[in-house]
């Protein structure tokens, strides 16, 4: 049974046929045909209800997603506790991993919605969360858990990282260009905040009536209620859209562009940034200060690592915001000077062996990377739009709409490759402090890198460039 609602005429001009009046048709299976969020009266009458009816499901299903994907982060810390033997380099490991799946899922991850559709992939994607959860509770239950085993399962938790993609491929379909960026960074700092969460929730729920004994099965096993209501609501309420297509040639085209590969380098130092210190930030918070690491609910100094993922998550749209005034560039530029100020200012102060300096810098660094987050994110459909316009690609003409293709299946791509930074920032410290005994020389490497995205920044997207018809970026 199929049924076909037809708003108001609005007035649209005959040159913009992608304009015209909406004859909307709900199929089975919660299918949606004839789409527009671009006209007018369709959007004000019910597009923006369903639209953001969508968006906020979509929403809750990524947050447990980053969840999942960051548990290890704050768990890998309370093993030894738990009576788990295991070297720092296999902490790291277990810290690392799930980055690494999950930001090689975020390919494949982009074209499910075009194949499945949005509500369905949802559902299968938010489902698959239940298998990294439950295992979870179980391997860390028992300390003679072989490495491999644990290390298997951590790699399973990188299921989570790939939602981010999936959601922000569903969601850019629902809503009109000009009310795009706001949902789609909604739904990204929504998800983001999910490592937050985590962090903050664990260790007070494994040791809440634990006695001498830590509950850390409840790590895993607490979420469950919350992927079970997330799959429902996706069932009940969420929408497929047989207008979004699966585009590879778009995405095969991005991957020619140069411009692609220098933004996901920037993407690395920004989000990469990010999601490896929020990952990290429990275990090195344990390492510089041992005595902090305890657990017990009121004394326990490693809970307050959930500050740097929540003010990273908090800074991202701040950063977009700033950028839509001042240039992506120059935000993007700005950004990385404080994160090199940060890491700078944590090499200098680690000697002092103070708890609240040693955050404060954190600090200071995350949301330095969560305002990099936000501009580098806005700089990317500026940066397409004005290689077309170098390339006479005008907006509102055919090739016009191939570059609007091209910047969106890059927003995709660059999000999957940035997320590699959270592998590669918990293998740098890891490297540092096998090879020196700590962790200066990673943030001496780190603070060098950031310089480096600065001056390429500054040359490539800061100074006028003929290539982007001397566009602002």
């Amino acid at each position: 049974m199929t049924t076909t609602v037809t708003p108001s005429t609005t007035e649209v001009s005959a040159s913009h046929p992608a304009l015209a009046p909406v004859s909307l048709t709900h199929r089975p299976g919660r299918w949606i045909d004839g789409w527009n969020p671009e006209d007018s009266g369709f959007w004000q009458s019910s597009g923006r209800a369903i639209a953001r009816r969508n968006l906020g499901w979509s929403i809750f299903a990524e947050f447990l997603g980053f969840i999942i994907w960051q548990l290890w982060s704050i768990v890998v810390v309370m093993l030894p506790a738990a009576g788990f033997d295991l070297s720092s380099s296999q902490l790291f490991w277990l810290i690392s991993l799930p980055s690494l799946v999950g930001a090689t899922l975020r390919f494949p991850y982009t074209f499910m919605v075009g194949v499945f559709g949005g509500r369905n992939w949802t559902i299968v994607s938010a489902a698959l969360l239940l298998l990294p959860a439950v295992l979870l509770g179980f391997v860390v239950s028992q300390p003679d858990t072989p490495f491999g085993v644990l290390l298997l399962v951590a790699a399973l938790g990188g299921v989570g990282g790939g939602n981010f993609a999936s959601s922000m491929a569903n969601i850019t379909y629902f809503f009109p260009q000009k009310e795009k960026g706001w949902a789609l960074g909604l739904n990204a700092a929504g998800g983001n905040l999910g490592t937050s969460v985590a962090q903050f929730a664990v260790p007070i729920a494994v040791t809440i009536g634990a006695g001498a004994t830590l509950n850390i099965a409840l790590a895993g096993w607490m979420w469950i209620p919350l992927i079970l209501v997330a799959i429902w609501g996706a069932w009940r309420y969420m929408d497929n859209l047989s207008s979004a297509k699966a585009d590879f040639a778009a995405s095969a085209a991005a991957l020619r562009e140069p411009h692609l590969w220098l933004m996901a380098l920037l993407y690395i130092g920004t989000f990469g940034s990010f999601i490896g210190f929020a990952s990290v930030f429990p275990k090195l918070i344990a390492d510089q200060f041992p005595g902090f690491s305890t657990f017990q609910v009121g004394q326990a100094a490693v809970s307050l690592a959930f500050l740097g993922a929540l003010v990273g998550s908090l800074a991202r749209p701040y950063g977009g915001r700033l950028a839509d005034r001042f240039g992506g560039a120059r935000v993007t530029v700005g950004a990385f000077a404080v994160m090199a100020l940060g890491a700078l200012s944590l090499i200098w102060t680690l000697p002092l062996q103070s708890f609240w300096v040693f955050l404060a810098c954190f600090l200071l660094l995350f949301a330095a990377t969560g305002m990099g987050n936000g501009s580098t994110y806005r700089m990317i459909p500026n940066i397409f739009t004005a290689r077309g316009i170098a390339t006479g690609a005008l907006p509102g003409t055919p090739g016009g709409e191939q570059v609007q293709r091209k910047a969106a299946a890059a927003l995709g791509l660059i999000s999957a490759i940035g997320a590699y930074g959270g592998f590669l920032v918990p293998q740098v410290l890891n490297a540092s402090q096998l090879a020196t005994g700590g962790y200066s020389a990673a943030f001496y490497g780190f603070v060098a890198a950031y310089v480096a995205l600065m001056v390429v920044t500054v040359l490539v997207y800061v100074i006028p460039r003929r290539a982007l018809a001397g566009q602002r970026i």
